[in-house]
């Protein structure tokens, strides 16, 4: 793919050393997932339960994963074109339907959902081999190894769709498993056998400005979560200081992420000589649990902010210290991909909540919440002042 003649019509250009921009068609369809991202959220909220817990999970990586499969292909194909752009707004309104059908997905609207997204994931496979000319062999082939992985999953998806109960969620969570191994094998089938690496070339810049917009999505809900949560309550003294932790911890998140992750993420994958497996890596799955840690977070807030006083009940316990270990978790993992160590400050981080577990069953849930925005605040805090003193420096990127 690296050469623009074989490309195709419908493909990005290509530039060396020159960043191709996020398309406003894009941006577009990204509002879509803001909705799926409170829908994820006011799932678990409803139903927390163990059950819930793994039917949340699930329906977060199918989103997850529905999103991320249409940044890849939007890194090849060119949004500014009339059928890509249609493609997308296809794509949305698809996302509408499956975010929609999120709140009964494992009740009444399970067809809803799984038609919805069975029908995204292999409509865009679908239209990514028509557009992609049989003269490229490396290019065409490696979209009948995606559509052949996501048509097969897409079976399993519509039958748990027919299916009840337990019967619903196995065959969901086999349907998923399709399509999470695939990339890993590189999405091995008979005859064609499994892709190579410059199948996977991609625009590095652009593939890190999509995440990064997908943390921004995930965030943008929490605020607009509290913030409305927050305006139904009577503003107390404490309601007001959960709103003030709640809004903080927002922030703080952003500025671990964002202020140098981001940026050395997208510099070295941009100048990589192997930007398609730092992509699968560092974006496709690291990014995972950074988005889980901030939708559980969110969770939190609103647990918080209804009942900011007395004692902290297991609930709010694990969505308080969870999201941020799970935000933690994901971005020292990032961070180890792109920059090659571990951040102290983030370890240290991750054990702090850890203990705070066993704590916080003494703690009120507002004290919960402004010991754990604390944390942030100290990892933030550490990582800047470490990375400003020159202690470490990011690899190269022809050592990564």
């Amino acid at each position: 793919m690296a050469s623009e003649k074989s490309r195709g019509t419908m493909f990005r250009a290509l530039v060396p050393n020159q960043h191709s921009r996020v398309t406003y068609a894009e941006l577009l369809f990204d509002l879509v997932f803001v909705f799926a991202v409170t829908q994820v959220s006011h799932y678990l909220l409803a139903r927390f339960t163990l059950l819930g817990a793994v039917q949340t999970t699930l329906l977060f990586l199918a989103v997850w994963w529905v999103w991320v499969y249409t940044a890849w292909v939007t890194n090849w194909l060119n949004p500014e074109l009339t059928p890509v752009r249609i493609l997308l707004f296809l794509l949305m309104l698809g996302g509408l339907v499956l975010s929609t059908s999120i709140p009964h997905a494992f009740e009444t609207r399970g067809l809803w959902f799984a038609v919805a997204y069975a029908a995204m994931q292999v409509g865009r496979a679908v239209f990514f081999v028509a557009v992609a000319s049989p003269s490229n062999v490396g290019v065409h082939r490696n979209g009948i190894r995606i559509l052949s992985w996501l048509s097969a999953a897409g079976v399993f998806w519509i039958i748990g769709g027919l299916a009840d109960g337990e019967q619903r969620l196995a065959l969901w969570m086999l349907a998923l498993a399709i399509e999470y191994v695939s990339p890993v094998v590189r999405f091995w089938i008979p005859i064609y056998g499994a892709s190579s690496i410059q199948d996977w070339y991609v625009e590095g810049g652009h593939m890190a400005e999509r995440c990064a917009g997908f943390i921004i999505i995930a965030l943008g809900e929490s605020v607009v979560v509290t913030g409305a949560t927050f305006a139904e309550l009577n503003w107390t003294t404490t309601t007001v200081l959960a709103f003030v932790s709640a809004f903080a911890s927002s922030i703080v998140m952003w500025w671990i992420y964002f202020h140098k992750g981001a940026e050395a993420g997208s510099e070295l994958i941009s100048k990589s000589s192997d930007p398609g497996r730092l992509a699968r890596s560092a974006y496709t799955y690291l990014h995972m649990p950074i988005v889980a840690g901030i939708i559980l977070s969110a969770v939190a807030d609103d647990l918080v902010l209804a009942h900011p006083d007395g004692t902290s009940d297991l609930k709010t316990a694990i969505c308080a210290i969870g999201g941020p270990l799970l935000f933690l978790l994901g971005t020292i993992l990032f961070k180890h991909n792109i920059r090659g160590w571990l951040q102290l400050s983030h370890i240290v981080g991750i054990l702090a909540l850890a203990v705070l577990f066993f704590l916080a069953r003494e703690l009120s849930p507002l004290m919960l919440s402004a010991v754990t925005t604390a944390i942030l605040v100290a990892v933030a805090v550490w990582e800047s002042l470490s990375l400003r003193s020159g202690s470490k420096t990011q690899p190269s990127a022809s050592s990564a």
